[in-house]
Protein backbone atom coordinates (compact mmCIF):
# COMPACT_ATOMS: atom_id res chain seq x y z
CA UNK A 1 0.00 0.00 0.00
CA UNK A 2 1.19 3.82 -0.81
CA UNK A 3 0.70 5.96 1.87
CA UNK A 4 2.89 8.64 0.45
CA UNK A 5 0.56 9.25 -2.45
CA UNK A 6 -2.32 10.55 -0.19
CA UNK A 7 0.26 13.43 0.49
CA UNK A 8 1.13 14.20 -2.65
CA UNK A 9 -0.31 17.26 -4.77
CA UNK A 10 -0.60 18.94 -8.00
CA UNK A 11 -0.37 22.42 -8.33
CA UNK A 12 -3.48 23.04 -8.90
CA UNK A 13 -4.40 21.17 -5.75
CA UNK A 14 -1.89 22.97 -4.11
CA UNK A 15 -3.52 26.56 -5.31
CA UNK A 16 -7.05 25.68 -4.24
CA UNK A 17 -5.92 24.51 -0.64
CA UNK A 18 -3.63 27.69 -0.43
CA UNK A 19 -7.40 29.61 -1.43
CA UNK A 20 -9.47 28.05 0.87
CA UNK A 21 -6.86 28.75 3.82
CA UNK A 22 -6.85 32.63 2.90
CA UNK A 23 -10.92 32.23 2.55
CA UNK A 24 -11.42 30.69 6.07
CA UNK A 25 -8.49 33.09 7.81
CA UNK A 26 -10.48 36.20 5.93
CA UNK A 27 -13.89 35.34 7.35
CA UNK A 28 -12.48 34.99 10.92
CA UNK A 29 -10.93 38.69 10.57
CA UNK A 30 -14.18 39.72 9.69
CA UNK A 31 -15.98 38.34 12.17
CA UNK A 32 -14.26 39.25 15.15
CA UNK A 33 -12.86 42.55 13.43
CA UNK A 34 -14.91 44.34 11.17
CA UNK A 35 -18.78 43.05 11.92
CA UNK A 36 -18.64 44.33 15.56
CA UNK A 37 -17.57 47.71 14.24
CA UNK A 38 -20.47 47.65 11.99
CA UNK A 39 -22.69 47.16 14.68
CA UNK A 40 -21.40 50.10 16.67
CA UNK A 41 -21.76 52.10 14.07
CA UNK A 42 -25.35 51.00 12.69
CA UNK A 43 -28.17 52.94 15.07
CA UNK A 44 -29.86 49.35 14.69
CA UNK A 45 -27.59 47.80 17.02
CA UNK A 46 -27.00 50.60 19.35
CA UNK A 47 -27.87 49.43 22.97
CA UNK A 48 -28.38 53.05 24.17
CA UNK A 49 -31.00 53.89 21.86
CA UNK A 50 -33.68 56.43 23.41
CA UNK A 51 -36.17 53.63 22.28
CA UNK A 52 -34.44 50.57 24.49
CA UNK A 53 -34.20 53.27 27.34
CA UNK A 54 -37.68 54.31 27.50
CA UNK A 55 -39.00 50.33 27.68
CA UNK A 56 -36.70 50.04 30.03
CA UNK A 57 -38.16 52.13 32.04
CA UNK A 58 -41.59 51.16 31.82
CA UNK A 59 -40.19 47.96 32.93
CA UNK A 60 -39.21 49.42 36.39
CA UNK A 61 -41.81 51.50 36.44
CA UNK A 62 -43.99 48.27 36.58
CA UNK A 63 -41.91 46.81 38.50
CA UNK A 64 -42.76 49.59 41.05
CA UNK A 65 -45.83 49.46 41.31
CA UNK A 66 -46.47 45.70 41.60
CA UNK A 67 -44.07 46.15 44.55
CA UNK A 68 -46.55 48.81 45.74
CA UNK A 69 -49.64 46.75 45.38
CA UNK A 70 -47.91 43.34 47.40
CA UNK A 71 -47.42 45.35 50.28
CA UNK A 72 -50.17 45.36 52.91
CA UNK A 73 -52.60 48.05 52.67
CA UNK A 74 -52.85 50.34 56.29
CA UNK A 75 -56.46 51.36 56.79
CA UNK A 76 -57.63 54.24 59.54
CA UNK A 77 -57.01 52.34 63.21
CA UNK A 78 -57.29 53.18 66.81
CA UNK A 79 -53.74 53.28 67.84
CA UNK A 80 -54.96 52.42 71.77
CA UNK A 81 -56.24 49.07 69.91
CA UNK A 82 -52.78 47.89 68.60
CA UNK A 83 -51.59 44.07 68.93
CA UNK A 84 -48.08 42.48 68.56
CA UNK A 85 -49.02 41.24 65.13
CA UNK A 86 -50.57 44.86 63.75
CA UNK A 87 -47.43 46.86 65.39
CA UNK A 88 -44.88 44.42 63.82
CA UNK A 89 -46.85 45.19 60.66
CA UNK A 90 -46.38 48.32 61.22
CA UNK A 91 -43.10 48.47 61.92
CA UNK A 92 -42.58 49.32 65.30
CA UNK A 93 -40.05 46.94 67.48
CA UNK A 94 -40.79 44.58 70.62
CA UNK A 95 -40.00 47.62 73.01
CA UNK A 96 -42.36 50.05 71.56
CA UNK A 97 -45.21 47.57 71.43
CA UNK A 98 -44.49 46.56 75.11
CA UNK A 99 -44.36 50.00 76.60
CA UNK A 100 -47.94 50.92 74.51
CA UNK A 101 -48.92 48.00 75.90
CA UNK A 102 -47.88 48.70 79.53
CA UNK A 103 -49.44 52.31 78.99
CA UNK A 104 -53.13 50.80 78.56
CA UNK A 105 -53.07 47.79 81.15
CA UNK A 106 -53.10 51.01 83.37
CA UNK A 107 -56.49 51.59 81.62
CA UNK A 108 -54.93 54.97 80.45
CA UNK A 109 -55.59 56.16 76.72
CA UNK A 110 -53.50 57.56 74.23
CA UNK A 111 -55.09 60.82 72.64
CA UNK A 112 -52.70 61.89 70.04
CA UNK A 113 -49.98 61.75 67.77
CA UNK A 114 -48.04 63.61 70.27
CA UNK A 115 -48.67 61.16 73.01
CA UNK A 116 -48.51 58.10 71.03
CA UNK A 117 -44.69 58.74 70.81
CA UNK A 118 -44.17 59.90 74.12
CA UNK A 119 -45.59 56.44 75.19
CA UNK A 120 -43.97 54.01 72.68
CA UNK A 121 -40.53 56.28 71.89
CA UNK A 122 -41.25 55.33 68.09
CA UNK A 123 -38.88 57.51 65.61
CA UNK A 124 -39.84 60.97 64.01
CA UNK A 125 -39.66 58.98 60.70
CA UNK A 126 -41.89 56.02 62.02
CA UNK A 127 -44.15 57.85 63.49
CA UNK A 128 -44.75 60.38 60.31
CA UNK A 129 -45.64 57.21 58.35
CA UNK A 130 -48.43 55.68 60.14
CA UNK A 131 -49.77 58.61 62.27
CA UNK A 132 -51.86 59.66 59.11
CA UNK A 133 -53.79 56.40 59.78
CA UNK A 134 -54.51 57.52 63.21
CA UNK A 135 -58.25 57.20 63.91
CA UNK A 136 -59.51 58.59 67.50
CA UNK A 137 -62.51 58.56 68.96
CA UNK A 138 -64.95 61.66 67.62
CA UNK A 139 -65.18 63.28 71.43
CA UNK A 140 -61.24 63.52 71.25
CA UNK A 141 -60.68 64.91 67.40
CA UNK A 142 -63.63 67.19 68.13
CA UNK A 143 -63.82 67.70 71.81
CA UNK A 144 -67.10 69.88 73.26
CA UNK A 145 -66.18 73.33 74.14
CA UNK A 146 -66.79 73.52 77.40
CA UNK A 147 -69.71 76.06 78.82
CA UNK A 148 -70.22 78.78 81.39
CA UNK A 149 -73.73 78.04 81.19
CA UNK A 150 -74.66 74.97 83.74
CA UNK A 151 -77.81 75.14 82.71
CA UNK A 152 -76.85 73.56 79.27
CA UNK A 153 -74.56 71.11 80.43
CA UNK A 154 -72.95 69.65 83.81
CA UNK A 155 -70.30 71.10 85.69
CA UNK A 156 -67.68 68.16 86.62
CA UNK A 157 -67.20 69.35 89.98
CA UNK A 158 -69.24 66.89 92.71
CA UNK A 159 -73.00 67.33 93.84
CA UNK A 160 -74.55 66.17 96.43
CA UNK A 161 -76.59 62.83 96.13
CA UNK A 162 -80.20 64.98 95.80
CA UNK A 163 -78.58 66.77 93.18
CA UNK A 164 -77.81 64.26 91.25
CA UNK A 165 -79.59 62.26 88.51
CA UNK A 166 -80.37 58.09 88.75
CA UNK A 167 -77.55 57.07 86.01
CA UNK A 168 -80.52 53.62 85.46
CA UNK A 169 -83.05 56.08 84.38
CA UNK A 170 -80.79 58.79 82.66
CA UNK A 171 -82.12 59.27 78.68
CA UNK A 172 -79.29 60.13 76.14
CA UNK A 173 -79.55 64.01 76.11
CA UNK A 174 -78.59 63.63 80.02
CA UNK A 175 -75.99 61.77 79.25
CA UNK A 176 -74.62 63.75 76.91
CA UNK A 177 -74.22 66.82 79.29
CA UNK A 178 -71.11 65.18 80.92
CA UNK A 179 -68.17 66.33 79.69
CA UNK A 180 -66.74 63.86 77.14
CA UNK A 181 -69.87 62.20 76.11
CA UNK A 182 -71.33 62.61 72.77
CA UNK A 183 -73.96 61.11 70.92
CA UNK A 184 -72.09 58.12 70.23
CA UNK A 185 -70.96 57.11 73.66
CA UNK A 186 -74.31 57.96 75.07
CA UNK A 187 -76.08 55.30 73.14
CA UNK A 188 -73.05 52.71 74.29
CA UNK A 189 -74.09 53.36 77.86
CA UNK A 190 -77.75 53.28 77.63
CA UNK A 191 -77.19 49.63 75.12
CA UNK A 192 -75.01 48.31 78.16
CA UNK A 193 -77.88 49.07 80.77
CA UNK A 194 -80.31 47.52 79.16
CA UNK A 195 -78.26 44.39 78.90
CA UNK A 196 -77.25 43.94 81.76
CA UNK A 197 -80.18 45.13 83.69
CA UNK A 198 -79.52 48.05 85.05
CA UNK A 199 -76.17 49.90 86.56
CA UNK A 200 -75.17 48.41 90.17
CA UNK A 201 -72.21 49.58 90.33
CA UNK A 202 -70.19 53.10 88.96
CA UNK A 203 -67.18 49.94 87.99
CA UNK A 204 -69.34 48.67 85.04
CA UNK A 205 -68.84 51.92 83.21
CA UNK A 206 -65.28 50.75 82.58
CA UNK A 207 -67.24 47.82 80.48
CA UNK A 208 -68.62 50.41 77.74
CA UNK A 209 -66.34 50.20 75.01
CA UNK A 210 -63.93 53.96 74.92
CA UNK A 211 -64.78 55.16 78.07
CA UNK A 212 -61.68 56.38 80.28
CA UNK A 213 -61.51 56.88 83.91
CA UNK A 214 -61.57 60.77 83.12
CA UNK A 215 -64.69 60.62 81.68
CA UNK A 216 -66.05 57.88 84.25
CA UNK A 217 -65.26 60.14 86.96
CA UNK A 218 -67.72 62.96 85.39
CA UNK A 219 -70.65 60.72 85.04
CA UNK A 220 -69.75 59.78 88.72
CA UNK A 221 -69.83 63.53 89.61
CA UNK A 222 -73.41 63.93 87.79
CA UNK A 223 -75.01 60.70 88.40
CA UNK A 224 -75.69 58.25 91.14
CA UNK A 225 -76.99 54.83 91.16
CA UNK A 226 -80.72 55.20 93.43
CA UNK A 227 -82.09 51.80 91.68
CA UNK A 228 -79.53 49.54 91.79
CA UNK A 229 -79.48 45.91 89.79
CA UNK A 230 -79.91 43.33 91.93
CA UNK A 231 -77.34 40.93 92.68
CA UNK A 232 -77.17 37.39 94.26
CA UNK A 233 -73.72 37.47 95.99
CA UNK A 234 -72.09 34.19 95.86
CA UNK A 235 -70.34 32.63 99.04
CA UNK A 236 -66.16 32.71 97.99
CA UNK A 237 -65.58 30.06 100.47
CA UNK A 238 -68.16 27.92 99.46
CA UNK A 239 -69.03 28.29 96.15
CA UNK A 240 -68.83 25.17 93.59
CA UNK A 241 -67.02 24.90 90.28
CA UNK A 242 -70.91 25.47 88.54
CA UNK A 243 -71.17 28.38 90.98
CA UNK A 244 -68.11 29.94 89.82
CA UNK A 245 -68.62 29.61 86.13
CA UNK A 246 -71.95 31.97 86.59
CA UNK A 247 -69.97 34.81 87.39
CA UNK A 248 -68.51 36.78 84.29
CA UNK A 249 -64.95 36.37 83.14
CA UNK A 250 -64.38 33.04 85.39
CA UNK A 251 -64.67 29.93 83.24
CA UNK A 252 -64.13 26.31 84.02
CA UNK A 253 -60.30 26.56 84.01
CA UNK A 254 -60.38 29.79 86.71
CA UNK A 255 -62.55 28.38 88.62
CA UNK A 256 -60.68 25.29 89.30
CA UNK A 257 -58.00 26.78 90.01
CA UNK A 258 -59.58 29.50 92.53
CA UNK A 259 -61.10 25.85 94.17
CA UNK A 260 -57.42 24.55 94.50
CA UNK A 261 -56.23 27.59 95.67
CA UNK A 262 -58.98 27.88 98.74
CA UNK A 263 -57.98 24.45 99.67
CA UNK A 264 -54.48 25.08 99.83
CA UNK A 265 -54.99 28.54 101.90
CA UNK A 266 -58.32 26.78 103.60
CA UNK A 267 -60.20 29.60 102.96
CA UNK A 268 -59.72 32.63 101.59
CA UNK A 269 -59.54 35.28 103.93
CA UNK A 270 -60.14 38.41 101.22
CA UNK A 271 -61.74 38.31 97.59
CA UNK A 272 -58.46 40.29 96.24
CA UNK A 273 -56.72 36.58 97.24
CA UNK A 274 -57.94 35.98 94.55
CA UNK A 275 -55.35 37.78 92.18
CA UNK A 276 -52.99 34.85 93.62
CA UNK A 277 -55.16 32.41 91.22
CA UNK A 278 -53.28 31.24 87.94
CA UNK A 279 -54.91 32.30 85.63
CA UNK A 280 -57.35 34.73 87.22
CA UNK A 281 -58.48 37.72 84.79
CA UNK A 282 -56.71 40.47 87.14
CA UNK A 283 -57.80 43.35 85.67
CA UNK A 284 -61.58 42.35 86.16
CA UNK A 285 -61.24 41.48 89.44
CA UNK A 286 -63.25 45.08 90.66
CA UNK A 287 -66.27 43.57 88.01
CA UNK A 288 -66.05 40.07 89.76
CA UNK A 289 -65.94 41.11 93.04
CA UNK A 290 -69.80 42.39 92.64
CA UNK A 291 -70.67 38.67 92.46
CA UNK A 292 -69.15 37.85 95.51
CA UNK A 293 -69.08 37.88 99.69
CA UNK A 294 -67.05 36.19 102.47
CA UNK A 295 -69.32 34.91 105.09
Amino acid sequence: MNIKSHFKFSRQQRSGIFLLLLLIISIQIFYHFVLPKLMDNNPEFDTKDSTISTFIAQIDSLKAVELENRKPKIYPFNPNFISDHKGYALGMTNQEIDRLLAFRKQNKWINSVNQFQSVTKVSDSLLAKISPYFKFPNWVTNPKPKQNNFSQSFSNLPKTESQKLDLNSATAEQLQKVYGIGPSYSQRIIKYRHKINGFHSFIELQEVYGLTLEVIQNIKNNFTIKTPRVITKIDLNKATKDQLVTIKYIDYEVAHNIIEERTLRDGFKSIDELTKVNGFPVNKIQIIKLSLRLD
